[in-house]
């Protein structure tokens, strides 16, 4: 899989950074360095280090979220399309090495995306279901309900698998995913 960050050298290089050091020892001087740039052409695309590190996180999740519905367009309702996504995304990032990495290294930095706010990633994860299930609304496969306030509601179910991985190491919880969403969204 090809991501945007593989593409940009700035990104690319702000994912080395972070893959060698973690988040938090990563400078915009490192990127500029590894990117063979000035940190003023890292300022004038990006402007700071939070926000290349947030193209960097919503690019690589993009990706995933496309790789995924491309592997599960196949399916005949979008419920199915959704529970399944839903699942493969999360297996996907457990196993991400960007994400695993901020797990591993900088856990805390995600204290506040379950507490206090949602981030760019989580924010356009709500989006993309947002629109699967109005799909499912229209095919008949998913329940009435708001299709945003169901899309928090699944987003924020599978982040805690995600969050929550270490923890359940071993076991195969996926099936368990399945039902859970499953079960909130039929009819």
């Amino acid at each position: 899989m090809t991501t945007t960050a593989a593409l940009d050298p700035l990104l690319a290089a702000a994912r080395e950074c972070v893959m060698d050091v973690g988040f938090k020892r990563t400078t915009l001087a490192d990127v500029a360095r590894r990117a063979g740039v000035s940190r003023m052409t890292v300022y004038r695309q990006y402007g700071d280090l939070p926000t290349i590190v947030n193209a960097l996180l919503t690019c690589e999740f993009v990706a995933l979220i496309e790789a995924v519905r491309a592997e599960v367009e196949h399916l005949p309702t979008a419920r199915e399309r959704l529970v399944e996504a839903g699942a493969r995304l999360v297996e996907e990032l457990v196993h991400h090495p960007l994400y695993r990495r901020v797990l591993d290294v900088d856990p805390e930095l995600l204290l506040p995306l379950v507490v206090d706010r949602l981030g760019s990633t989580q924010r356009a994860a709500i989006e993309v279901v947002a629109q699967q299930v109005a799909e499912g609304q229209r095919d008949g496969s998913i329940r009435p309900v708001d299709p945003m306030l169901a899309a928090t509601c699944l987003q924020l179910t599978a982040q805690s698998f995600v969050f929550s991985a270490r923890v359940v190491e071993g076991q195969d919880v996926l099936p368990e995913l399945r039902r859970l969403l499953e079960g909130y969204l039929v009819p």
